[in-house]
């Protein structure tokens, strides 16, 4: 198009300078910096409209589910910027990305510039940001699809609607600050039941006979398969409470007792073969890349969370590197094919390129939101040595796998043999069969370029890549070795990110651009801890779904969550009603399900918040999640096992470091143990006649004073607790008791030796060093990252602990003399040193900084928790750390409160129907 001066509108700045470059000087490209606007919580509403049909929700549940809309108030710049630009423009381009997101995008931005009639205005979608590629959406413009819009504003709605009926009750019943989603509430669900089967597992010992057989001069190792004509149980037998199955009820479970005896009956017996079968082995590429397959692979493969690797394909996506990454094609283009088919031929040969291309078909019906798998971007792929200098680190790494998947996709298949052996012993009365199983590749075909990773699982499969030697049916073999082994049966892996979306992808709850969100949610939320790779439940989590299960097991029920994503898709192809669908869901009105969320708020009824807060251990012991975290509780009972009135129950905090099926009733018990409430008694302190105590808490041990009851008031006493010289507030009333001095203890000492000498050095502090000429006071005291030395809003850190006792005034001044800089002393040699991370391919190294070890690859930084020891951390731990710290992104400032609240702009409009 030429002539004039055209306005094309995307979501990123990164995005606009790539487009901007193969545009001429007639476009001019801005960027929304994703959504403009959206529904704002009850409280930033207008007083006006606060008691209205939109005060309860920001959405008109009465009139067809209306929302109301506000630009975001950090946007206002950004759209009198874009509104400006839009002036002199001949030509409205909206080039938001091609989902349902980026359609909403650019319907909000049609909403709210209000260009005038007169102005063309064009929808522009690609799927890469190639100069062909955007050249040709120039061409092939249409307008906004209402259908696409309708199904994320509906998204957006129930999001709304389900957060706000539901959260409020988790308040109430449990604690503040917790949130349900329609989505994340599932999610949570999948991992705390998983913790269940974990909590319920009961382990079961086996053992099982390994041999060493010989052909010729070819040794090879078979299992035993069955013993004296009974098949022999192995771990997969077994079901999770230590019992066999039920098709597993005649397998004999060998002990180590029944084992030693076969094979001492069995020792010097020539195996004879009497089964041999060998077939053919053939295994197939994976399809290309979609949304969810990239965060499974970039998890296994690169150690990057579903969060982190959707922020990286969002870069290489917006510089032209690679298709759109949102998606649920696994579909090429004929493109794409003939450059991948190209590529492999060239870098492999053309042997590793098959006859005919492949052809990849997506589960999924929504071919308006599913145009093309992730793949390199243009008609002629970059190969991952020549990107190398322009992409480092993640992106790089990123780029690299799905450059890989994509070309090993219309790669050859993998050829190979896989041969089956099973041998049979007899000796001493006793008869025993072996079996034996190798997979040959003799043609690697897609394997030379790529191989798909795998989840963890609890039995492995060791026959891949294993070979066996020539032999013939009634061949006997030499038997060098019968050797005896015991096992364990293990638990159901937890999830981790990968096999978490895996397993709401199967389930078909969200869809592949939510899924990296909502696992970031519930780690977020607290819902779930990252414990290396795996994702482990909080007892808070358990609280917030039992109330879910019990009260709401609707909304988070798998099949109804998977049922309203397939209503969604519908919405998205034009099939069905928006407000329709919302009123049957809200009031239960309609096929939905026979009751709506408002009747099943409304029909709530008495929730007894300690028993939903509440989980037995045994033997009389229960977790509960209370306000500060979980505890367990034993109450005091008599001999005959009654409740005694008026006793106080013993109660233990819960570390966060002890997993849900970690609390067994011993450890349990052990923490009960310690946590008495007496405490070691250490000693008087001399200055306040109160007694000192060392104490196991929470957070760590520490010491405190025993404060008396408060003397009645009115006796006349002129030395209460509220008077003595340390420990009371100020402005104490008579008769209150005030809080007691406390102190956490060093790192260099221990609860077990503490003395009273310790205790009273301790909670000296903070120690006045000394006061300045204008009067201010260095105070020497003990903070979260160390000992540190204050003067006002001025601090300096201490090298050592002990020196918050010893420092002088003259020291103090000396140091308050140097300027404030991170480092002052020369740099350290590392503590350890633990190889190379994979994900920055920089060396990792253990460091002593400022407020103590750490781990670092020059990058990312994560510091030593306590009790955690430099020869305790090995090179696993340290990357497991540093990819966990890199998923959680930077640290959040926390938003600033202010006392007055600007009112919502006076543009703020209700969505108008889109046209159709």
């Amino acid at each position: 198009m030429t002539g004039g001066r055209h306005l094309v509108i995307v979501e990123s700045p990164a995005k606009a300078r790539t487009i901007g470059r193969y545009l001429g000087d007639d476009y001019v490209v801005q960027a929304s910096v994703g959504h403009i606007r959206d529904i704002p919580v009850p409280r930033d509403l207008p007083a006006e409209m606060k008691k209205g049909p939109f005060g309860k929700f920001g959405v008109d549940t009465e009139n067809g589910f209306e929302p109301y809309y506000v630009v975001s108030p950090d946007k206002k710049k950004t759209v009198a910027e874009l509104k400006k630009a839009l002036k002199d423009a001949d030509t409205l381009y909206l080039a938001t990305d091609e989902d349902r997101e980026g359609e909403a995008i650019a319907w909000h931005l049609l909403e709210t510039l209000k260009p005038k009639k007169t102005l063309p205005v064009k929808r522009m979608v690609f799927h890469e940001i190639t100069k062909d590629a955007i050249l040709d959406a120039l061409q092939s413009t249409r307008d906004i699809d209402s259908a696409l819009v309708d199904a994320q504003e509906t998204r957006r709605i129930l999001d709304r609607l389900v957060g706000f009926e539901l959260s409020p009750v988790l308040w109430r019943k449990i604690g503040p600050s917790l949130s349900a989603g329609r989505v994340q509430s599932v999610a949570t669900r999948l991992v705390v039941e998983r913790e269940r089967e974990r909590m319920a597992f009961v382990a079961a010992d086996y053992w099982d006979v390994t041999g060493t057989f010989a052909a010729d001069s070819s040794a090879f190792s078979a299992k035993i398969s069955t013993v004296d004509g009974s098949r022999v149980a192995s771990g997969s037998d077994f079901a999770d409470d230590g019992t066999l199955t039920a098709r597993a009820k005649s397998a004999t479970v060998l002990t180590e007792q029944s084992s030693r005896e076969l094979v001492q009956a069995l020792e010097g017996a020539q195996a004879r073969v009497t089964k041999l079968e060998s077939k053919p082995h053939t295994r197939r590429p994976a399809p290309p890349f979609t949304t969810s397959s990239l965060q499974q692979e970039a998890s296994r493969k690169l150690r990057l969370g579903a969060r982190q690797a959707m922020r990286v394909a969002q870069s290489l996506y917006e510089n032209g590197y690679i298709t759109y990454m949102r998606t649920d094609s696994v579909a090429l283009s004929k493109e794409a094919i003939a450059a991948s088919r190209a590529q492999a031929s060239e870098l492999y040969g053309s042997e590793y390129v098959p006859d005919k291309p492949r052809a990849y078909r997506s589960k999924s019906q929504n071919a308006q939101e599913a145009h093309e798998a992730i793949r390199p971007a243009g008609d002629r792929f970059r190969t991952p040595a020549q990107v190398a200098g322009q992409l480092s680190g993640d992106e790089f790494r990123l780029y690299e796998l799905i450059w890989k998947r994509t070309v090993a996709s219309q790669m050859a298949d993998a050829k190979g043999t896989t041969s089956t052996v099973e041998l049979a012993l007899e000796q001493n009365g006793r008869a025993a069969t072996f079996r034996a199983a190798g997979t040959v590749i003799t043609f690697r075909g897609f394997l030379a370029a790529y191989e798909e990773g795998r989840d963890a699982s609890r039995y492995s499969d060791d026959s891949e890549d294993k070979r066996l030697p020539q032999m013939t049916e009634g061949q006997h073999l030499q038997t060098r070795e019968l050797l005896c082994d015991g096992h364990t049966t293990t638990p159901p892996p937890r999830y981790t990110e990968a096999s978490l979306v895996r397993a709401l992808e199967e389930r078909g709850i969200g869809r592949p651009s939510t899924y990296a969100s909502t696992v970031a949610t519930i780690q977020d939320r607290g819902y779930v801890l990252r414990r290396g790779t795996a994702l482990v439940p909080s007892w808070t989590a358990f609280a917030v779904v039992r109330l879910l299960e019990e009260h709401f097991g609707t909304f988070v029920d798998y099949d109804f969550t998977a049922h309203m994503e397939q209503q969604l898709d519908r919405m998205a192809r034009g099939e069905l009603g928006r407000a329709d669908y919302l009123q049957d869901f809200y009031r239960g009105d309609g096929s939905t399900g026979p009751i709506g969320l408002k009747p099943m708020v409304d029909d709530l009824g008495d929730i007894d918040a300690r028993e939903i807060n509440s989980i037995p251990i045994g033997e009389g012991i229960t977790l509960r999640v209370g306000r500060y975290g979980a505890y367990v509780e034993r109450i005091a009972r008599d001999e005959d096992g009654k409740e005694i009135e008026g006793a106080d129950p013993q109660r233990a905090s819960v570390p966060e470091d002890i997993a849900p099926d970690e609390l067994t009733v011993a450890k349990a018990q052990e923490l009960l143990e310690r946590q008495k409430d007496d405490g070691r008694v250490l000693g008087i302190d001399p200055g306040t006649g109160h007694e000192l105590i060392a104490k196991d808490g929470r957070y760590g041990p520490y010491v405190t004073e025993v404060i008396p009851d408060p003397e009645p008031e009115g006796d006349g006493s002129a030395t209460g607790a509220a008077g003595t010289k340390a420990g009371a507030k100020k402005g104490t009333k008579k008769g209150a008791k005030p809080k007691p001095r406390t102190s956490s203890l060093l790192k260099s000492m221990d609860l077990a030796t503490v003395t009273l000498e310790d205790a009273l050095k301790l909670l000296s502090l903070p120690r006045v060093v000394g006061t300045t000429e204008d009067g201010t006071e260095i105070t020497a005291q003990n903070g979260r990252y160390g000992p540190y030395l204050k003067k006002g809003t001025d601090s300096r850190s201490l090298e050592t602990e002990e020196q918050m006792f010893t420092i002088t005034m003259e020291e103090a001044e000396k140091l308050y003399a140097q300027p404030k800089t991170r480092g002052r002393a020369a740099a350290k040699p590392p503590l350890k040193e633990l190889g190379t991370d994979p994900t920055s391919g920089k060396p990792i190294v253990i460091k002593d900084g400022r407020f103590g070890a750490y781990i670092t690859d020059g990058t990312t930084n994560v510091s030593l928790r306590s009790g955690e020891t430099v020869e305790s951390i090995t090179e696993q731990i340290a990357v497991d750390k540093l990819a966990e710290k890199r998923a959680k992104g930077p640290a959040k400032k926390p938003a600033r409160r202010t006392t007055t609240r600007k009112a919502p702009a006076k543009s703020a409009t209700k969505k108008a129907a889109p046209k159709k």
